[in-house]
């Protein structure tokens, strides 16, 4: 009997973009096939773009480098850094999916206890496609996951949860200096409100209809006096707005597999003074109040954006800076996604089926 060899249509197939930054050849798509060839995958190159960046085939994709995205923005392309891996944010930009998962090019397929492949991608959707516990604990952590529940004396009004706009993955084998995440930990939890966490990129999707206006990644990398602070700083901007519209942030599972390509010590010159700076932007994000009439995530983004300017400001003329370049960034994103907008996906790269 002749067996079909028609692939199963993966989760979200044409509702989620994989975004990826990178500077380099995309071997390590490879290891990521079984999971990743059926989605539309959105590269954004950084550095050179006179590089030419090889993708292997049969990947669906598009490419843009520097070029493609001083056209497409113009004067605003400013606010998309250079030589940093923040400038993944601008495929969240040209994305025109409801969902999208983003992972750095250093990282792999991670196995579980028993041995088996983690689909980081498909646990990410998992987690996204259920609500999450933001304002009550649940001690069984996600109640929605397969074999959970909700614990006794969990009140019975909050167990409809709140919508998923983050799902925040962790990772094997490289650890962050201040970090533990060697150690597999079956674990899906939601970041309760009030609560802020360093968020990492390297393993993340989210919500773009919901929470996209917020994932900006700040002024990093080349010409800034600060670098590599691009996902925390987004995810603090992220957390407060979505504790003020009542959107939840899980994290945990799915696992990858780290293989660090870059250099730990220029890592850390990079990250010089935002080991300092943080100590005076954490303490803002606690405290800072987003007024009533900020309803949508862009007032509260452009909100966001005035307090930092005024507060954070004097901490470091950088921070006036990158309070202008959040509001350059929201003005983007209105032009490329209005329907009037710039065409946007235009890119030099080639885009293969």
């Amino acid at each position: 009997m002749a067996t079909s060899s028609t692939k199963p249509t993966p989760l979200l197939k044409d509702e989620l973009d994989i975004v990826i930054p990178t500077i380099r050849n995309l071997d390590f798509l490879e290891m990521w096939r079984p999971f990743f060839e059926q989605y539309h995958l959105i590269i954004v190159q950084d550095g050179d773009p006179s590089k030419i960046i090889r993708v292997p085939d049969g990947f669906d994709y598009e490419l843009y480098n520097r070029n493609d995205i001083n056209r497409i923005l113009g004067p605003k392309a400013s606010c998309i850094s250079f030589k940093d891996s923040a400038c993944r944010c601008f495929g969240y930009l040209v994305s025109k999916k409801k969902y999208i998962f983003t992972i750095d090019d250093d990282c792999f397929v991670a196995k579980d206890p028993s041995g088996n492949d983690i689909n980081a991608l498909e646990q990410h959707i998992k987690n996204l496609l259920t609500p999450s516990t933001a304002h009550f604990f649940n001690p069984l952590y996600d109640p929605y996951r397969e074999g959970a529940d909700f614990v006794r004396g969990y009140p019975f009004s909050l167990r409809e949860g709140v919508p998923t706009a983050v799902s925040h993955g962790l990772w094997l084998n490289i650890r962050d200096y201040d970090g533990r995440p060697s150690l597999y930990v079956d674990a899906v939890m939601t970041v309760h409100k009030g609560t802020l966490f360093p968020m990492c990129g390297k393993n993340l999707a989210f919500d773009r209809e919901l929470i996209g206006l917020a994932m900006y990644f700040g002024l990093m990398g080349d010409g800034q006096p600060i670098g590599r602070y691009d996902d925390m700083w987004a995810g603090w901007c992220m957390k407060v707005i979505c504790d003020h519209l009542a959107y939840g942030v899980k994290t945990g599972l799915p696992y990858i597999w780290h293989s660090k390509a870059s250099n730990p010590f220029v890592n850390l010159k990079k990250e010089y003074n935002g080991i300092f700076w943080q100590e005076k932007a954490i303490p803002f994000f606690q405290s800072v109040a987003l007024p009533k009439d900020c309803t949508t995530v862009q007032k509260c983004y452009l909100s966001l954006a005035e307090q930092v300017k005024s507060k954070l400001g004097e901490v470091d003329p950088y921070f006036i800076k990158l309070a202008d370049a959040m509001v350059s960034w929201i003005e983007a994103w209105d032009e490329v996604n209005s329907s009037g907008g710039k065409p946007a996906k235009l890119p030099n790269g080639s885009k293969s089926n």
